[in-house]
This record gives C-alpha cells, structure tokens and sequence, in this order.
C-alpha cells in the first residue's frame, strides 16, 4: 500500500496556502515538507500537526493507495 497527500496540496490550494505558509503554521521541518512531496511516510506527530494547523481530519490531507 502507498500513501497519497494529493488531497493535502489540494486543500492548500482552497485554503489559498503556500506550502511554506503550511510549512510555519504548522511547524514543519523542510526535509517533512519534501517527504510530503515525495508521498513518502511521516509520523503521526507531523499528521497531527497538519490536522490541527488546517483545521482538518487525516481523511482530508492523505490516502492509502493500493
């Protein structure tokens, strides 16, 4: 199974967010932010940072393919 953050970048871009604004309001390193990019695992630590700085469930930044 992959995971997917398309729904990540696409709520930004309702949200009319840059990823370095996501990368300061959340409190996000660079290389989590590349990771993100690469659809590559994070830990749940930086999905909760997500989720709370977008106000959001996991649901609607991420997705497991198969």
């Amino acid at each position: 199974m992959a995971v997917e953050y398309i729904r990540l970048w696409k709520l930004l871009l309702d949200k009319g967010m840059k990823k370095t604004d996501l990368k300061k309001e959340a409190g996000i390193s660079s290389n989590v932010l590349a990771k993100l990019g690469k659809n590559e695992y994070v830990s749940m630590e930086t999905m909760e940072k997500l989720c709370t700085s977008l106000n959001c469930n996991i649901e609607d930044i991420m997705e497991f393919k198969s």
